[in-house]
């Protein structure tokens, strides 16, 4: 099963690790995986469009990122609130590989262990 480690990039709360189903939840965000383990992610609308639940995701493992794409909304909040380029959104087409800036609200994970800094 995969595994997802949250870190506080402000120290507050040590390393949380949960281990996530896959099968059946492919509809559940990081910032809903988030909340059923009391992982203090912040957020704001819950629907991609304000920036508040940015959080930096790095694969960990052998295992190349899987994380789906970005969705037409995430990319312009990102680019909005200043952690994505656009040059950065063009290669994310051509080397189709998602960047590190992510919105909770609108990750899916798939089948790979992440770290999560929020």
């Amino acid at each position: 099963m995969p595994v997802v480690t949250f870190r506080a990039k402000t120290g507050k709360k040590g390393d949380q690790t949960v281990t996530y189903a896959v099968a059946g939840s492919h509809t559940e965000t990081v910032l809903k995986l988030a909340q059923q383990h009391d992982v203090p992610i912040a957020f704001d609308c819950e629907d991609g469009n304000c920036g508040t639940c940015c959080v930096d995701v790095s694969v960990q493992g052998d295992k190349a990122p899987m994380g789906g794409h970005l969705t037409d909304k995430e990319r312009q909040t990102l680019v909005e609130i200043g952690k994505l380029k656009r040059a950065e959104i063009e290669k994310t087409y051509t080397d189709d590989f998602p960047p590190p800036h992510r919105l909770a609200c609108q990750l899916i994970l798939r089948d790979e262990d992440v770290l999560v800094e929020y």
